[in-house]
């Protein structure tokens, strides 16, 4: 279990290499909730020098991926059922301001086209499970980034990587069932009818459900 080394770059280069290549690893499940990450064997690793893994896995802390854990080392973050129960309401919350925007906005046709092209490019039930949730992650943020609103694209930014972590942290195999096109269709119908108050209740209602099914299969 390892990650690819890096070439030699300048300091902020490698830095963000390392960061992203981090990130990977542990999207892709090479390194598991609970799994412990020694600076010195990544930076052997990488190739790279145990400040810059130190300075990566910092980014990665604040991001919510990685934890204190023990023998003064991070670790793979994990989420309890209760915490992930608790990420999925703010996420609802951030999430219905986003469709309530995209109604009252002038933008709200365009809005829903762009939402169903990025629906219909969804990959399919064979696609690896990296794949799966960039495409599911990168759809929810579309949605709040055509809400217009900064602030609100930067919050949920800020839950990003616990999303991820509730993610990996469910049973193989049980949490691409949340993100099939038909479970994501009617929140754009919900926008295209122009409902604010259906449109948020079926968002809140999808995060619902996911948080619940997230809960469960740990």
């Amino acid at each position: 279990m390892a990650v690819e080394p890096l070439t030699s770059l300048d300091r902020s280069t490698l830095r963000e290499r390392a960061l992203v290549s981090l990130r990977s690893a542990i999207i892709s499940g090479q390194y598991r909730p609970g799994d412990h990450l020694g600076e010195v064997e990544l930076a052997g690793h990488l190739g790279v020098s145990r400040g810059t893994v130190r300075e990566a896995l910092r980014h990665l802390q604040q991001e919510g991926l990685v934890s204190p854990g023990t023998r003064g080392m991070l670790r793979v973050n994990s989420l309890s059922p209760d915490e992930v129960r608790e990420l999925f309401r703010v996420r609802g919350a951030l999430e219905g301001l986003a469709v309530a925007e995209i109604i009252s906005s002038a933008k709200r046709e365009s809005a829903v086209t762009s939402l169903r092209e990025a629906l219909s490019r969804t990959p399919g039930g064979d696609a690896d499970m990296a794949t799966r949730v960039e495409a599911d992650l990168g759809f929810h943020l579309l949605l709040c980034r055509l809400s217009g609103n900064s602030m609100l694209v930067e919050a949920w930014r800020n839950l990003e990587g616990r999303i991820r972590v509730a993610i990996m942290n469910a049973a193989s195999g049980e949490a691409p069932a949340m993100m099939s096109p038909a479970r994501h269709a009617p929140i754009i119908d919900a926008i295209d009818d122009g409902d604010v108050s259906e449109a948020v209740a079926v968002v809140r209602e999808h995060m619902d459900a996911a948080a619940e099914h997230l809960a469960r299969t740990r």
